[in-house]
Protein backbone atom coordinates (compact mmCIF):
# COMPACT_ATOMS: atom_id res chain seq x y z
CA UNK A 1 0.00 0.00 0.00
CA UNK A 2 1.59 3.62 -1.02
CA UNK A 3 2.00 6.17 1.77
CA UNK A 4 -0.64 8.75 1.12
CA UNK A 5 1.06 12.51 2.95
CA UNK A 6 -0.75 15.85 2.12
CA UNK A 7 1.97 16.86 -0.30
CA UNK A 8 2.07 13.95 -2.14
CA UNK A 9 -1.24 13.87 -2.75
CA UNK A 10 -2.24 17.36 -3.34
CA UNK A 11 0.69 17.65 -6.16
CA UNK A 12 -1.25 15.98 -8.65
CA UNK A 13 -3.94 19.25 -8.57
CA UNK A 14 -3.05 21.46 -10.58
CA UNK A 15 -2.76 25.17 -9.43
CA UNK A 16 -5.46 27.12 -11.39
CA UNK A 17 -7.08 30.40 -11.48
CA UNK A 18 -10.66 29.80 -11.87
CA UNK A 19 -11.89 30.10 -8.39
CA UNK A 20 -9.91 33.61 -7.77
CA UNK A 21 -12.32 34.78 -11.29
CA UNK A 22 -14.97 32.95 -8.92
CA UNK A 23 -14.40 34.69 -6.02
CA UNK A 24 -13.32 38.63 -7.64
CA UNK A 25 -15.87 38.39 -10.72
CA UNK A 26 -18.98 39.83 -8.89
CA UNK A 27 -16.58 42.63 -7.76
CA UNK A 28 -16.08 43.21 -11.07
CA UNK A 29 -19.34 43.17 -10.99
CA UNK A 30 -20.33 45.13 -8.31
CA UNK A 31 -17.73 47.69 -10.15
CA UNK A 32 -19.64 48.10 -13.14
CA UNK A 33 -23.03 48.65 -11.20
CA UNK A 34 -22.04 51.29 -9.79
CA UNK A 35 -20.25 53.01 -13.07
CA UNK A 36 -24.04 52.79 -14.67
CA UNK A 37 -24.77 56.82 -15.21
CA UNK A 38 -27.91 57.95 -13.14
CA UNK A 39 -30.18 57.54 -16.00
CA UNK A 40 -29.30 53.76 -17.20
CA UNK A 41 -29.41 52.45 -13.05
CA UNK A 42 -32.21 50.32 -14.01
CA UNK A 43 -29.82 48.27 -15.09
CA UNK A 44 -28.30 47.44 -12.24
CA UNK A 45 -30.09 44.41 -11.37
CA UNK A 46 -29.93 43.13 -15.16
CA UNK A 47 -26.15 43.89 -14.74
CA UNK A 48 -26.33 41.76 -11.48
CA UNK A 49 -28.10 38.86 -12.53
CA UNK A 50 -25.52 38.33 -15.21
CA UNK A 51 -22.50 38.67 -12.69
CA UNK A 52 -24.42 36.32 -10.22
CA UNK A 53 -25.14 33.53 -13.14
CA UNK A 54 -21.32 34.17 -14.67
CA UNK A 55 -20.47 33.37 -11.14
CA UNK A 56 -22.94 30.01 -11.01
CA UNK A 57 -21.63 28.88 -14.60
CA UNK A 58 -17.87 29.27 -12.84
CA UNK A 59 -19.08 27.40 -9.78
CA UNK A 60 -20.45 24.66 -11.69
CA UNK A 61 -17.28 24.49 -14.04
CA UNK A 62 -15.57 24.08 -11.04
CA UNK A 63 -18.24 21.51 -9.25
CA UNK A 64 -17.54 19.30 -12.46
CA UNK A 65 -13.79 19.63 -12.71
CA UNK A 66 -13.80 18.38 -8.86
CA UNK A 67 -12.52 14.91 -7.80
CA UNK A 68 -15.03 14.29 -5.60
CA UNK A 69 -13.91 10.85 -4.31
CA UNK A 70 -10.39 11.75 -4.53
CA UNK A 71 -8.08 9.70 -1.81
CA UNK A 72 -6.09 10.47 1.38
CA UNK A 73 -5.87 12.20 5.05
CA UNK A 74 -7.34 15.53 6.01
CA UNK A 75 -6.33 18.46 3.05
CA UNK A 76 -5.00 15.62 0.43
CA UNK A 77 -7.97 16.25 -2.20
CA UNK A 78 -7.78 20.34 -2.09
CA UNK A 79 -7.73 20.88 -5.65
CA UNK A 80 -8.25 23.72 -7.90
CA UNK A 81 -5.88 25.25 -5.56
CA UNK A 82 -4.19 28.97 -6.15
CA UNK A 83 -1.30 29.81 -3.87
CA UNK A 84 0.72 33.02 -4.12
CA UNK A 85 2.69 34.74 -1.15
CA UNK A 86 0.79 37.70 -0.07
CA UNK A 87 2.55 39.30 3.37
CA UNK A 88 5.88 37.62 3.08
CA UNK A 89 6.73 38.66 6.97
CA UNK A 90 3.86 36.40 8.32
CA UNK A 91 4.13 33.89 5.96
CA UNK A 92 0.63 34.70 4.60
CA UNK A 93 -0.61 33.80 1.35
CA UNK A 94 -3.93 34.25 -1.16
CA UNK A 95 -4.06 30.91 -1.02
CA UNK A 96 -7.60 29.38 -2.25
CA UNK A 97 -8.30 25.89 -3.12
CA UNK A 98 -11.61 23.74 -3.09
CA UNK A 99 -12.26 19.76 -1.78
CA UNK A 100 -15.74 18.22 -0.82
CA UNK A 101 -16.02 19.46 1.72
CA UNK A 102 -16.62 22.77 1.21
CA UNK A 103 -17.43 22.83 -2.50
CA UNK A 104 -21.69 22.10 -1.56
CA UNK A 105 -21.46 25.28 0.29
CA UNK A 106 -19.83 27.08 -2.48
CA UNK A 107 -22.93 25.75 -5.21
CA UNK A 108 -25.20 26.40 -2.72
CA UNK A 109 -24.03 30.48 -2.08
CA UNK A 110 -24.33 31.06 -5.86
CA UNK A 111 -27.49 29.39 -6.27
CA UNK A 112 -29.24 31.05 -3.27
CA UNK A 113 -27.90 34.67 -4.10
CA UNK A 114 -29.20 34.60 -7.87
CA UNK A 115 -32.52 33.41 -6.91
CA UNK A 116 -32.02 36.32 -4.08
CA UNK A 117 -31.22 38.77 -7.09
CA UNK A 118 -34.29 37.28 -9.20
CA UNK A 119 -36.14 38.15 -5.82
CA UNK A 120 -34.91 41.90 -5.95
CA UNK A 121 -37.02 42.97 -8.53
CA UNK A 122 -39.32 45.57 -6.85
CA UNK A 123 -36.05 47.67 -5.15
CA UNK A 124 -36.03 50.85 -6.11
CA UNK A 125 -34.56 52.57 -3.73
CA UNK A 126 -30.75 53.54 -4.51
CA UNK A 127 -31.11 50.28 -7.03
CA UNK A 128 -26.66 50.49 -8.12
CA UNK A 129 -25.84 50.85 -4.67
CA UNK A 130 -27.90 47.19 -3.23
CA UNK A 131 -26.99 45.58 -5.91
CA UNK A 132 -23.33 46.39 -6.01
CA UNK A 133 -24.05 45.76 -2.60
CA UNK A 134 -25.12 42.30 -2.73
CA UNK A 135 -22.69 41.18 -5.14
CA UNK A 136 -19.91 42.45 -2.93
CA UNK A 137 -21.69 40.08 -0.57
CA UNK A 138 -21.35 37.21 -2.86
CA UNK A 139 -17.63 37.76 -3.19
CA UNK A 140 -17.15 37.83 0.52
CA UNK A 141 -19.22 34.45 1.11
CA UNK A 142 -17.30 32.59 -1.52
CA UNK A 143 -14.06 33.97 -0.17
CA UNK A 144 -14.90 32.31 3.41
CA UNK A 145 -15.16 29.28 1.86
CA UNK A 146 -12.77 28.87 -0.63
CA UNK A 147 -10.11 30.60 1.68
CA UNK A 148 -6.95 27.72 2.82
CA UNK A 149 -5.09 30.26 5.04
CA UNK A 150 -6.25 31.77 8.14
CA UNK A 151 -5.48 35.73 7.60
CA UNK A 152 -7.56 35.22 4.23
CA UNK A 153 -10.16 33.72 5.77
CA UNK A 154 -10.64 36.56 8.38
CA UNK A 155 -10.37 38.98 5.87
CA UNK A 156 -13.46 37.57 3.75
CA UNK A 157 -14.86 37.08 7.16
CA UNK A 158 -14.62 40.22 7.55
CA UNK A 159 -15.71 41.19 4.24
CA UNK A 160 -19.10 40.06 4.82
CA UNK A 161 -19.83 42.23 7.48
CA UNK A 162 -19.88 45.37 5.78
CA UNK A 163 -22.41 44.65 2.68
CA UNK A 164 -24.93 43.15 5.14
CA UNK A 165 -25.16 45.86 7.82
CA UNK A 166 -25.69 48.26 5.13
CA UNK A 167 -28.29 45.99 3.29
CA UNK A 168 -30.03 45.75 6.56
CA UNK A 169 -29.55 49.59 7.97
CA UNK A 170 -30.52 51.41 4.63
CA UNK A 171 -32.96 48.82 3.06
CA UNK A 172 -34.96 47.49 6.09
CA UNK A 173 -37.73 48.20 7.82
CA UNK A 174 -38.97 50.30 10.36
CA UNK A 175 -36.14 49.41 12.77
CA UNK A 176 -33.25 49.01 10.03
CA UNK A 177 -30.81 51.04 12.43
CA UNK A 178 -31.37 49.03 15.82
CA UNK A 179 -31.06 45.50 14.00
CA UNK A 180 -27.97 46.40 11.93
CA UNK A 181 -26.40 47.77 14.67
CA UNK A 182 -26.57 44.98 17.03
CA UNK A 183 -25.71 42.72 13.78
CA UNK A 184 -22.94 44.60 13.52
CA UNK A 185 -21.38 44.74 17.30
CA UNK A 186 -21.87 40.89 17.48
CA UNK A 187 -20.46 39.78 14.40
CA UNK A 188 -17.44 42.35 15.18
CA UNK A 189 -17.20 40.63 18.81
CA UNK A 190 -16.44 37.06 16.36
CA UNK A 191 -13.80 39.15 14.68
CA UNK A 192 -12.01 40.46 17.35
CA UNK A 193 -12.11 36.52 18.71
CA UNK A 194 -10.81 34.71 15.79
CA UNK A 195 -8.36 37.91 15.54
CA UNK A 196 -6.94 37.39 18.73
CA UNK A 197 -6.57 33.16 17.99
CA UNK A 198 -4.74 34.47 14.74
CA UNK A 199 -2.12 35.97 16.29
CA UNK A 200 -1.98 33.48 19.22
CA UNK A 201 -1.22 30.86 16.07
CA UNK A 202 1.09 33.18 14.79
CA UNK A 203 3.40 33.40 18.25
CA UNK A 204 3.18 29.86 18.76
CA UNK A 205 3.96 28.81 15.36
CA UNK A 206 6.83 31.36 14.85
CA UNK A 207 10.36 29.51 14.65
CA UNK A 208 8.65 25.88 14.36
CA UNK A 209 10.82 23.38 11.80
CA UNK A 210 9.79 24.54 8.86
CA UNK A 211 8.06 27.66 9.68
CA UNK A 212 10.83 30.89 10.23
CA UNK A 213 8.15 33.16 9.83
CA UNK A 214 5.13 31.07 11.49
CA UNK A 215 2.17 28.89 9.65
CA UNK A 216 -1.20 30.22 8.62
CA UNK A 217 -1.94 27.31 6.33
CA UNK A 218 -5.04 25.93 7.45
CA UNK A 219 -4.17 22.33 6.18
CA UNK A 220 -0.74 22.67 7.72
CA UNK A 221 -2.03 23.74 10.90
CA UNK A 222 -4.25 20.84 11.04
CA UNK A 223 -1.78 18.00 9.78
CA UNK A 224 1.75 19.47 10.48
CA UNK A 225 3.17 16.99 13.59
CA UNK A 226 5.17 19.37 15.09
CA UNK A 227 1.99 21.95 15.55
CA UNK A 228 -0.42 19.33 16.74
CA UNK A 229 1.84 18.54 19.43
CA UNK A 230 2.41 21.86 20.21
CA UNK A 231 -1.06 22.29 21.23
CA UNK A 232 -1.68 19.05 22.72
CA UNK A 233 -1.96 18.39 26.06
CA UNK A 234 1.41 19.14 27.42
CA UNK A 235 2.63 20.80 24.52
CA UNK A 236 3.95 24.23 24.85
CA UNK A 237 0.65 26.04 23.52
CA UNK A 238 -1.82 23.36 25.03
CA UNK A 239 -3.26 26.50 27.84
CA UNK A 240 -3.47 28.85 24.76
CA UNK A 241 -5.14 26.26 22.76
CA UNK A 242 -7.89 25.68 25.38
CA UNK A 243 -8.62 29.41 25.01
CA UNK A 244 -8.37 29.43 21.26
CA UNK A 245 -10.51 26.97 21.12
CA UNK A 246 -13.59 29.03 22.67
CA UNK A 247 -12.49 32.06 21.66
CA UNK A 248 -13.11 30.53 17.96
CA UNK A 249 -16.40 29.03 19.25
CA UNK A 250 -17.77 32.47 19.82
CA UNK A 251 -16.71 33.28 16.92
CA UNK A 252 -18.60 30.97 14.93
CA UNK A 253 -21.08 30.47 17.32
CA UNK A 254 -22.16 34.12 16.61
CA UNK A 255 -22.64 33.02 13.21
CA UNK A 256 -24.42 29.85 13.39
CA UNK A 257 -25.91 31.27 15.54
CA UNK A 258 -25.92 29.49 18.83
CA UNK A 259 -27.38 30.13 22.23
CA UNK A 260 -27.25 32.74 23.88
CA UNK A 261 -24.99 34.27 20.88
CA UNK A 262 -28.25 34.09 18.87
CA UNK A 263 -30.84 37.77 19.55
CA UNK A 264 -29.02 39.62 16.93
CA UNK A 265 -30.72 36.89 14.31
CA UNK A 266 -34.53 37.43 14.78
CA UNK A 267 -33.95 41.38 14.49
CA UNK A 268 -31.95 41.17 11.66
CA UNK A 269 -34.15 38.93 9.95
CA UNK A 270 -37.27 40.86 10.33
CA UNK A 271 -36.25 44.46 9.89
CA UNK A 272 -34.29 42.80 6.66
CA UNK A 273 -35.92 42.71 3.04
CA UNK A 274 -37.00 39.90 1.56
CA UNK A 275 -33.90 38.78 -0.61
CA UNK A 276 -31.52 39.56 2.07
CA UNK A 277 -33.24 37.68 5.03
CA UNK A 278 -33.18 34.55 1.88
CA UNK A 279 -29.38 35.35 2.29
CA UNK A 280 -28.47 35.62 5.79
CA UNK A 281 -30.59 32.16 6.36
CA UNK A 282 -29.60 30.34 3.69
CA UNK A 283 -25.71 31.62 3.69
CA UNK A 284 -24.64 33.97 5.96
CA UNK A 285 -25.38 31.24 8.99
CA UNK A 286 -23.42 28.38 7.36
CA UNK A 287 -20.36 30.86 7.62
CA UNK A 288 -20.16 29.45 11.64
CA UNK A 289 -20.90 25.50 10.49
CA UNK A 290 -18.12 25.49 8.41
CA UNK A 291 -15.93 28.16 10.58
CA UNK A 292 -16.11 24.85 12.84
CA UNK A 293 -15.30 22.21 10.40
CA UNK A 294 -12.70 23.95 8.57
CA UNK A 295 -11.36 26.15 11.65
CA UNK A 296 -12.08 25.15 14.86
CA UNK A 297 -11.83 21.50 15.04
CA UNK A 298 -9.45 20.50 12.72
CA UNK A 299 -6.67 23.15 14.33
CA UNK A 300 -7.94 22.32 17.87
CA UNK A 301 -9.04 18.82 18.06
CA UNK A 302 -8.03 17.57 21.53
CA UNK A 303 -9.81 20.84 23.23
CA UNK A 304 -12.85 19.60 20.65
CA UNK A 305 -13.04 16.27 22.68
CA UNK A 306 -12.12 18.00 25.84
CA UNK A 307 -15.51 20.26 25.56
CA UNK A 308 -17.28 18.16 23.31
CA UNK A 309 -20.39 18.11 26.31
CA UNK A 310 -20.95 21.75 26.86
CA UNK A 311 -20.94 22.38 23.03
CA UNK A 312 -23.46 19.55 23.01
CA UNK A 313 -25.35 21.08 26.02
CA UNK A 314 -25.23 24.49 23.76
CA UNK A 315 -26.39 22.56 21.30
CA UNK A 316 -29.00 20.95 22.07
CA UNK A 317 -30.51 24.34 24.20
CA UNK A 318 -30.71 25.99 21.31
CA UNK A 319 -32.87 23.41 19.70
CA UNK A 320 -35.17 23.29 22.22
CA UNK A 321 -35.42 26.95 23.07
CA UNK A 322 -35.18 27.76 18.95
CA UNK A 323 -38.67 25.68 18.68
CA UNK A 324 -40.33 27.08 22.19
CA UNK A 325 -39.10 30.91 21.07
CA UNK A 326 -40.68 30.04 17.66
CA UNK A 327 -44.19 28.34 18.99
CA UNK A 328 -44.22 31.49 20.99
CA UNK A 329 -44.33 34.15 17.75
CA UNK A 330 -47.32 35.90 16.07
CA UNK A 331 -45.02 37.55 13.53
CA UNK A 332 -44.54 35.40 10.68
CA UNK A 333 -41.43 36.01 9.82
CA UNK A 334 -39.95 35.98 13.24
CA UNK A 335 -40.31 32.54 13.73
CA UNK A 336 -39.52 31.42 11.09
CA UNK A 337 -36.07 32.65 12.17
CA UNK A 338 -36.42 31.34 15.57
CA UNK A 339 -36.56 28.08 13.85
CA UNK A 340 -33.12 28.64 12.23
CA UNK A 341 -31.72 29.12 15.38
CA UNK A 342 -33.44 25.55 16.27
CA UNK A 343 -32.41 23.62 12.96
CA UNK A 344 -28.78 25.18 13.55
CA UNK A 345 -28.12 23.65 16.60
CA UNK A 346 -28.56 20.52 15.16
CA UNK A 347 -25.70 21.38 12.88
CA UNK A 348 -23.59 22.19 15.93
CA UNK A 349 -24.33 19.18 17.74
CA UNK A 350 -23.23 16.77 14.77
CA UNK A 351 -20.22 18.75 14.66
CA UNK A 352 -19.89 18.07 18.33
CA UNK A 353 -20.59 14.65 18.94
CA UNK A 354 -17.57 13.74 16.29
CA UNK A 355 -19.03 10.54 14.44
CA UNK A 356 -19.22 10.32 10.37
CA UNK A 357 -22.74 10.23 10.36
CA UNK A 358 -23.15 13.25 12.46
CA UNK A 359 -20.55 15.11 10.74
CA UNK A 360 -22.87 14.52 7.69
CA UNK A 361 -25.70 15.18 9.10
CA UNK A 362 -24.19 18.79 9.86
CA UNK A 363 -23.12 19.38 5.98
CA UNK A 364 -26.47 17.96 4.85
CA UNK A 365 -28.65 19.99 7.49
CA UNK A 366 -26.80 23.23 6.46
CA UNK A 367 -27.45 22.79 2.69
CA UNK A 368 -31.04 21.47 3.22
CA UNK A 369 -31.56 24.39 5.60
CA UNK A 370 -30.13 26.67 3.03
CA UNK A 371 -32.73 25.51 0.28
CA UNK A 372 -35.70 25.26 2.99
CA UNK A 373 -35.01 28.60 4.48
CA UNK A 374 -34.68 30.92 1.60
CA UNK A 375 -37.85 29.56 0.52
CA UNK A 376 -39.70 30.06 4.11
CA UNK A 377 -37.94 33.92 4.07
CA UNK A 378 -39.46 34.20 0.48
CA UNK A 379 -42.48 32.72 1.13
CA UNK A 380 -43.28 35.45 3.99
CA UNK A 381 -42.40 38.43 1.60
CA UNK A 382 -44.82 36.90 -0.68
CA UNK A 383 -47.66 37.29 1.74
CA UNK A 384 -46.39 40.83 3.30
CA UNK A 385 -46.20 42.21 -0.35
CA UNK A 386 -49.92 41.77 0.00
CA UNK A 387 -50.70 42.25 3.12
CA UNK A 388 -48.43 44.88 4.51
CA UNK A 389 -47.88 42.71 7.64
CA UNK A 390 -46.70 39.32 9.33
CA UNK A 391 -49.40 38.90 11.87
CA UNK A 392 -50.38 35.28 11.98
CA UNK A 393 -53.70 35.71 13.68
CA UNK A 394 -55.23 38.43 11.37
CA UNK A 395 -54.02 35.92 8.40
CA UNK A 396 -55.76 32.63 7.30
CA UNK A 397 -58.43 31.28 4.71
CA UNK A 398 -55.16 32.02 2.20
CA UNK A 399 -55.05 28.52 0.96
CA UNK A 400 -58.92 29.26 -1.12
CA UNK A 401 -57.55 32.47 -2.13
CA UNK A 402 -54.36 31.74 -2.86
CA UNK A 403 -54.24 28.33 -4.18
CA UNK A 404 -50.48 28.28 -5.66
CA UNK A 405 -48.96 29.69 -2.82
CA UNK A 406 -50.77 27.37 -0.15
CA UNK A 407 -49.05 24.50 -2.72
CA UNK A 408 -45.55 26.21 -2.32
CA UNK A 409 -46.17 27.23 1.32
CA UNK A 410 -46.68 23.27 2.12
CA UNK A 411 -43.91 22.32 0.25
CA UNK A 412 -41.69 24.84 2.19
CA UNK A 413 -42.86 24.53 5.66
CA UNK A 414 -42.71 20.22 5.41
CA UNK A 415 -39.28 20.76 4.07
CA UNK A 416 -38.41 22.95 6.97
CA UNK A 417 -40.69 20.30 9.17
CA UNK A 418 -38.52 17.67 8.26
CA UNK A 419 -41.26 15.57 6.78
CA UNK A 420 -39.39 12.30 5.25
CA UNK A 421 -38.66 12.77 1.41
CA UNK A 422 -37.90 16.47 1.68
CA UNK A 423 -34.56 17.65 2.53
CA UNK A 424 -35.11 18.89 6.14
CA UNK A 425 -35.53 14.99 6.84
CA UNK A 426 -32.25 13.63 6.04
CA UNK A 427 -29.56 16.24 8.47
CA UNK A 428 -31.30 16.19 11.43
CA UNK A 429 -32.01 12.08 11.28
CA UNK A 430 -28.01 11.92 10.60
CA UNK A 431 -27.32 14.28 13.67
CA UNK A 432 -29.27 11.90 15.69
CA UNK A 433 -28.21 9.06 14.53
CA UNK A 434 -24.66 10.34 14.87
CA UNK A 435 -25.20 11.34 18.22
CA UNK A 436 -26.16 7.77 19.70
CA UNK A 437 -23.64 6.43 18.03
CA UNK A 438 -20.72 8.42 19.33
CA UNK A 439 -22.41 6.62 22.46
CA UNK A 440 -20.88 3.36 21.08
CA UNK A 441 -17.40 1.86 22.03
CA UNK A 442 -14.90 2.52 19.91
CA UNK A 443 -16.25 6.55 19.04
CA UNK A 444 -13.78 8.67 19.21
CA UNK A 445 -15.33 10.19 22.20
CA UNK A 446 -15.89 6.84 23.85
CA UNK A 447 -12.35 6.30 23.92
CA UNK A 448 -10.89 9.20 24.75
CA UNK A 449 -13.12 9.66 28.01
CA UNK A 450 -12.68 6.03 28.68
CA UNK A 451 -16.03 5.53 28.16
CA UNK A 452 -17.73 7.93 30.17
CA UNK A 453 -19.16 9.82 27.66
CA UNK A 454 -22.52 7.23 27.32
CA UNK A 455 -24.95 8.89 29.22
CA UNK A 456 -24.27 12.49 28.33
CA UNK A 457 -24.29 11.37 24.85
CA UNK A 458 -27.82 9.33 25.61
CA UNK A 459 -29.16 12.43 27.09
CA UNK A 460 -28.05 15.04 24.28
CA UNK A 461 -29.65 12.66 21.56
CA UNK A 462 -33.15 12.17 23.28
CA UNK A 463 -33.43 15.65 24.10
CA UNK A 464 -32.32 16.72 20.38
CA UNK A 465 -35.18 14.46 19.43
CA UNK A 466 -37.55 16.57 21.38
CA UNK A 467 -36.69 19.17 18.84
CA UNK A 468 -38.60 17.39 16.06
CA UNK A 469 -42.02 17.23 17.70
CA UNK A 470 -41.53 20.83 18.29
CA UNK A 471 -40.27 22.10 14.99
CA UNK A 472 -43.75 19.75 13.90
CA UNK A 473 -45.48 21.45 16.16
CA UNK A 474 -45.25 25.05 15.75
CA UNK A 475 -45.17 24.79 11.47
CA UNK A 476 -48.43 22.56 11.41
CA UNK A 477 -50.21 24.82 13.95
CA UNK A 478 -48.73 28.03 11.92
CA UNK A 479 -50.04 26.28 8.50
CA UNK A 480 -53.18 25.72 10.57
CA UNK A 481 -53.92 29.58 11.20
CA UNK A 482 -52.32 30.88 8.18
CA UNK A 483 -54.12 29.09 5.28
CA UNK A 484 -57.07 26.97 7.03
CA UNK A 485 -60.55 28.05 7.84
CA UNK A 486 -62.70 30.74 6.36
CA UNK A 487 -61.59 33.06 3.83
CA UNK A 488 -61.35 36.50 4.75
CA UNK A 489 -63.01 39.54 3.16
CA UNK A 490 -60.20 41.09 3.64
CA UNK A 491 -58.01 39.14 1.34
CA UNK A 492 -60.18 38.61 -1.35
CA UNK A 493 -57.96 41.28 -3.71
CA UNK A 494 -54.46 38.98 -3.20
CA UNK A 495 -53.02 38.44 -6.52
CA UNK A 496 -51.84 35.37 -7.04
CA UNK A 497 -48.44 34.16 -7.36
CA UNK A 498 -46.63 36.35 -10.05
CA UNK A 499 -44.15 34.43 -12.26
CA UNK A 500 -41.19 35.89 -11.19
CA UNK A 501 -42.41 34.37 -7.62
CA UNK A 502 -42.97 31.40 -9.41
CA UNK A 503 -39.57 31.51 -10.66
CA UNK A 504 -37.99 31.48 -7.20
CA UNK A 505 -40.10 29.04 -5.36
CA UNK A 506 -40.08 26.17 -8.64
CA UNK A 507 -36.81 25.73 -8.41
CA UNK A 508 -36.41 26.01 -4.14
CA UNK A 509 -38.85 23.68 -4.56
CA UNK A 510 -37.75 21.20 -6.98
CA UNK A 511 -33.90 21.35 -4.64
CA UNK A 512 -35.98 20.28 -1.19
CA UNK A 513 -37.52 17.41 -3.06
CA UNK A 514 -34.27 15.95 -4.78
CA UNK A 515 -32.21 16.42 -2.48
CA UNK A 516 -35.00 14.32 0.23
CA UNK A 517 -35.49 11.60 -2.48
CA UNK A 518 -31.92 11.40 -3.33
CA UNK A 519 -29.57 12.47 -0.72
CA UNK A 520 -26.84 10.01 -1.24
CA UNK A 521 -26.89 10.57 -4.59
CA UNK A 522 -26.79 14.36 -4.51
CA UNK A 523 -24.55 15.57 -1.99
CA UNK A 524 -24.14 12.09 0.78
CA UNK A 525 -22.05 10.09 -1.79
CA UNK A 526 -19.73 12.42 -2.95
CA UNK A 527 -18.98 14.12 0.45
CA UNK A 528 -18.21 10.57 1.78
CA UNK A 529 -14.03 10.66 1.02
CA UNK A 530 -14.11 14.14 2.91
CA UNK A 531 -16.26 13.35 6.13
CA UNK A 532 -13.70 10.47 6.43
CA UNK A 533 -10.71 12.33 6.46
CA UNK A 534 -12.12 14.76 8.95
CA UNK A 535 -13.29 12.25 11.34
CA UNK A 536 -9.60 9.78 10.29
CA UNK A 537 -8.35 13.51 11.29
CA UNK A 538 -9.74 13.75 14.71
CA UNK A 539 -9.60 10.37 15.81
CA UNK A 540 -5.88 10.81 15.25
CA UNK A 541 -6.07 13.29 18.62
CA UNK A 542 -6.96 10.46 20.60
CA UNK A 543 -3.88 7.62 19.58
Amino acid sequence: MPQFTVAALTAQYTTSALLTWLIFLPVIGAALVMLLPPSRQYLARNLALTFSGGAVLLASIAAGLLNWSAPGPYGAAIQLKQSILWIPSLNAHYFVGVDSLSMPLVLLTVGIMFFALVASARVEKSPKSYFALMLLLLAGLLGVFLSLDLLLFYVFFEVTLVPMYFLIGVWGGPRKEYAAIKFFLYTLLGSVCLLIVILGIYYYTRGLPGYPHGCLNLIQLATDPHIRRLFAPGGVGAHFASIAFWLLFVGFAIKLPALPLHTWLPDAHVEAPTAVSMVLAAVLLKMGGYGFLRVAYPLFPHQAILFFLPVGVIAVAGILYGGLCAMAQRDLKRLVAYSSVSHMGYVLLGIAVMDAAGTSGSIFEMVAHGVSSAMMFFLVGVVYDRAHHRDIPRLGGLATQMPSYWGFSVLGFLASMGLPGLCGFIGEILVLFGTFQASQTGSILMVATHGQAFWPLVILGVLATLGILLTASYYVWTLQRVFLGPPKAEHHHFPQLTGIEKLVLGPLGVAAVVLGILPGLVLLGPMEPAIAAVIQMLRSAVG
